[in-house]
């Protein structure tokens, strides 16, 4: 039996106690409990993630092995670096962050993960996370082309840490388009780190890769540690940090 955590007062339990490789939920650590920013808070600095489905109590999650991606070992592709070459010297193409949280997470919130059907992103955790994001923990990395929001991701950031939760694409390539742009964000901004949760062939082919949990967990304190990011804009020169050969002239 997994712990129930009976109110806010119960501490999340030590992340060993996940249940192994193997099992029915590899990685399930604990059930119950409400989504406030404390507990969130909480969670997310010991490595600890929500994730569970309509008619499930909360589920806290703490898999081994850990997806992450190594700022420094983003895969750019050639097509991908054409893609953005091609977005980056476009007037009618942008790439925002924070300009529209509320649709980012309701277009993700509509975008099963990848290899399960329907969406995990519940009205609830919805919620959670908006009230979150007024408070500048979570952020939304987005995708704009002629005005029209097509593509995009969520994810937390605590000291100098970002934990990434979700991603959609309405055009081709979009979601990657956020994917490099917060790299590159993150480049700018001292952030190495980037988790990614659980494998997806989507984000292995970007670099990402599995740890260790131990490795992961030991490496988050001194991230957490650092002073947070205190401005959440993305200026176009920051392009060059991904892709030197970038045009990085102001528009028109």
């Amino acid at each position: 039996m997994i712990p129930w955590l009976r109110d806010a007062r119960t501490p999340l339990p030590d992340t060993r106690l996940a249940l192994p490789a193997g099992s029915d939920a590899p990685g399930l650590l604990a059930a119950g409990g409400e989504l406030t920013p404390e507990r969130l808070t909480e969670a997310y600095s010991h490595g600890i993630f929500p994730w569970y489905s309509e008619g499930q109590p909360v589920l806290w999650w703490s898999p081994d092995p850990r997806m992450v991606l190594p700022v420094d070992e983003f895969k750019l592709s050639r097509s991908l670096r054409q893609t953005l070459r091609r977005f980056a010297r476009d007037p009618a193409c942008e790439l925002r962050i924070d300009s529209d949280f509320a649709a980012v997470i309701g277009a993700c919130a509509g975008t099963p993960r990848e290899g399960q059907d329907g969406t995990w992103i519940l009205p609830e955790m919805v919620q959670a996370y908006r009230r979150w994001h007024a408070l500048g923990t979570v952020h939304s990395v987005e995708t704009w082309i002629h005005g029209r929001l097509v593509g995009g991701l969520y994810g937390v950031c605590l000291g100098r840490m970002f934990f990434g939760e979700s991603m959609f694409s309405h055009v081709t390539d979009a979601s990657k388009i956020a994917v490099a742009g917060l790299v590159a964000f993150c480049r700018a901004h001292g952030i190495t780190l980037i988790d990614c949760q659980q494998r997806t062939g989507h984000l292995a082919s970007l670099g990402a890769r599995e740890i260790p949990r131990e490795q992961f967990e030991t490496g988050l304190p001194p991230r957490l540690r650092e002073p947070p990011v205190r401005e959440w804009s993305y200026d176009r020169s920051m392009w060059a940090l991904l892709d030197p050969g970038a045009p990085v002239q102001d528009r028109p």
